[in-house]
């Protein structure tokens, strides 16, 4: 594992390596009466799941994130957020996800590994990113594999303060999406600040696409739960 996250110039202390040890146990040990994921072997755990989920630190400095406030959107089994939450000690991480035998695994997963930096709530993107205490409050809004970019957008922006970033990771698609996303761009007062590329082996093309929000969200987004998905912006 610590070879494979030296690959791309990320370093794991022992502390760390025993934090994501636990965390693929209990991973596998809960996937069998809550779906999970589907991949369980562990090297490809590691790989697509843990390192997948770490990549982006090896384009952004660890002290990028000192002292903020991230929130992951969808985290389902706690990817990237719990990852992250392992190497980033010094960020207050809040992970949401909408199915609650996911958070009850998260939670076990938060206070197993002793993540005290680590919040996780049960609930949609769509009715917390209309809640104040919640809204708006964000410096940085992390999400993997949850929606398309147009839908993405109105389910993450609204949490991220103005001048904070989205930082999304994608995959060969990528292009694609931001032609179909340019409208809810607009709409959400959102630019596409840069598309970096974290991995391009043939079976692990990953991307970050980092994205600026110039200005507040419109209070009328994120529309009601279900919307988004149905009739992307």
């Amino acid at each position: 594992m610590k070879q494979l996250f030296m690959k791309y110039a990320i370093e794991i202390n022992d502390q760390q390596f025993m934090q994501f040890e636990k965390y693929y146990q209990l991973l596998i040990e809960w996937n069998q009466k809550v779906n999970l994921t589907t991949i369980v072997d562990y090297q490809e755990v590691i790989k697509k799941h843990f390192l997948d989920s770490c990549l982006l630190l090896s384009k952004y400095p660890n002290d990028l994130f000192r002292g903020k406030k991230i929130i992951d959107i969808g985290t389902g089994a706690g990817f990237p957020g719990i990852p992250l939450s392992i190497i980033l000690r010094d960020s207050e991480f809040l992970l949401m996800d909408s199915l609650n035998k996911r958070i009850h695994f998260l939670s076990l997963v938060v206070e197993e590994l002793g993540l005290d930096h680590v919040t996780v709530v049960h609930g949609r993107a769509e009715d917390f990113g209309r809640n104040e205490d919640f809204r708006e409050k964000y410096d940085f809004c992390i999400s993997r594999a949850v929606a398309a970019l147009p839908i993405l957008l109105e389910y993450c922006s609204p949490f991220v303060k103005k001048d904070g970033s989205l930082l999304l990771y994608k995959s060969v698609k990528v292009q694609e999406e931001i032609e179909e996303a340019r409208n809810a761009l607009k709409l959400l007062n959102c630019d596409i600040k840069q598309l970096i590329e974290l991995a391009d082996e043939s079976d692990f093309q990953r991307y970050i696409l980092e994205i600026s929000k110039k200005e507040i969200t419109p209070l009328k987004y994120p529309r009601r739960a279900g919307k988004p998905k149905k009739n992307p912006l």
